[in-house]
């Protein structure tokens, strides 16, 4: 399976130390180089950005064509690393993309890519049984308490899905 990963879901999982689920899930995860340098320059991710370059699954990977980037990027108002991702995801085929952005879920549907984001992996987790249902509640609560967004709409599907 190729899954691509744009920049939010990885600070998320991060901030509650559960970058392990996307090995456990998906084995190897690829990023675009904006993804990474977002990660890696802001200094207000600098422990993220340790952890991120010591992870051997997650792999940087150039976009062939800037191009398509710079012209999916103008005209969607999207950032270079939504944009770098979304343009990773059709260049290497992927099966999955990893993004939380309403924006750019948007426009990654209307191109037919299968998308996950945030509370979609901790729901896969626990149906792969990575995670158990208090320990995706605590998921949960550390996200919040990060300062993390959460749709209501998933984080609704995600305590029925729980048994809330």
């Amino acid at each position: 399976m190729i899954v691509v990963s744009d920049t939010t879901p990885l600070i998320s999982l991060l901030k509650i130390d559960r970058i392990d689920l996307l090995e456990k899930l998906f084995g190897q995860v690829l990023i675009p180089q904006a993804v990474f340098d977002e990660l890696t320059v802001d200094d207000r991710f600098k422990p993220e950005a340790d952890q991120i370059k010591q992870r051997r699954f997650i792999k940087v990977r150039a976009v062939q064509n800037p191009k398509s980037v710079s012209i999916l990027k103008r005209a969607t108002g999207l950032d270079q690393g939504e944009s770098e991702a979304i343009i990773l995801t059709d260049e290497q085929n992927a099966d999955m993309l990893l993004m939380d952005e309403a924006k750019g879920r948007a426009v990654s549907f209307q191109m037919g890519f299968q998308i996950m984001g945030t509370i979609g992996i901790l729901m896969a987790a626990c149906e792969e049984n990575e995670l158990t249902a208090d320990e995706v509640r605590a998921c949960i609560e550390g996200l919040q308490r990060a300062g993390r967004h959460i749709s209501q709409k998933y984080y609704q599907m995600l305590l029925d899905k729980l048994g809330n």
